[in-house]
């Protein structure tokens, strides 16, 4: 029903820019983003928007959102030891919905 999220990192040592950074590691591509009430600098940020747009374009659906979700909590828990192991789950989910045919 939203195509567009924000994701509250207040109270976690993860900020949006360094979420943002080591997801793009990974090949998953989201925006830092200011929160309500936010206080670290915008430069750094609360939060991080995440769209669907690119991943309804290749056709994925509710299950493979709740394992991009999954990827993104394990960058958000385990930090820069999480990537290598989330991009290649990102790439593997990607093969098995291909831009093209």
């Amino acid at each position: 029903d939203n195509h567009l999220m924000l994701v509250d990192l207040t109270g976690r040592s993860m900020s949006g820019k360094k979420l943002e950074t080591l997801l793009g590691q990974a090949h998953i591509t989201l925006n830092k983003n200011t929160v309500p009430n936010e206080t670290r600098k915008p430069t750094v940020t609360s939060g991080v928007r995440i769209g669907t747009p690119a991943v309804t374009t290749r056709g994925m659906v509710e299950t493979d959102m709740a394992d991009i979700a999954d990827m993104i909590a394990d960058v958000v828990d385990q930090g820069e030891a999480a990537v290598e192991s989330v991009r290649t789950r990102a790439m593997a989910l990607c093969a098995r919905h291909p831009l093209y045919e």
